[in-house]
């Protein structure tokens, strides 16, 4: 169940922005994406709920985590746009999180782990590489740096 959110609890932009910690011109563009909600004064100036800051919150912890725009709308989506969100709510949204967490947690790991190594570019210019990935036989499995994307090296 969400909780209605008093009319009266507003932020201007500046105020959502300090205490988000997100630019003023992110948070429009989030609003132009749908993401977020603002009511206007008569005057035209951005009014948001109290609640939009956990709905921007939720959008930067996606963004970290490598979730797109388009993937972080779909799943705000879920939500209705006037009540702030619950845990509960939160919950269900991040259940798949931690599995795109774990892929990039191992994907970081390779990838400090073979600074020093050939990662099979096929740029075939340093010794190591000559070495490594001798006449580009990476390039065999496909473009890109074939063994930081999870070939086997034929040499280690």
């Amino acid at each position: 169940m969400t909780t209605m959110i008093s009319p009266h609890d507003e932020l201007t932009i500046g105020e959502l922005a300090a205490r988000s910690g997100v630019a003023p011109s992110a948070l429009r563009y989030y609003e132009s994406l749908g993401m977020i909600r603002s009511l206007r004064t008569a005057a035209g100036h951005r009014r948001y709920q109290r609640g939009v800051i956990r709905r921007v919150a939720f959008i930067v912890f996606a963004q970290r985590i490598g979730l797109s725009l388009d993937e972080i709308r779909e799943e705000l989506g879920k939500l209705s746009p006037q009540c702030a969100p619950t845990k509960a709510d939160w919950n269900r949204l991040t259940g798949n999180w931690k599995r795109r967490i774990d892929q990039s947690i191992a994907e970081m790991q390779v990838l400090r782990d073979s600074l020093n190594d050939c990662i099979g570019c096929g740029c075939l210019t340093l010794e190591r590489c000559r070495l490594a990935n001798p006449q580009d036989k990476a390039a065999k499995n496909g473009a890109g740096p074939r063994y930081w994307l999870g070939d086997k090296s034929p040499v280690k």
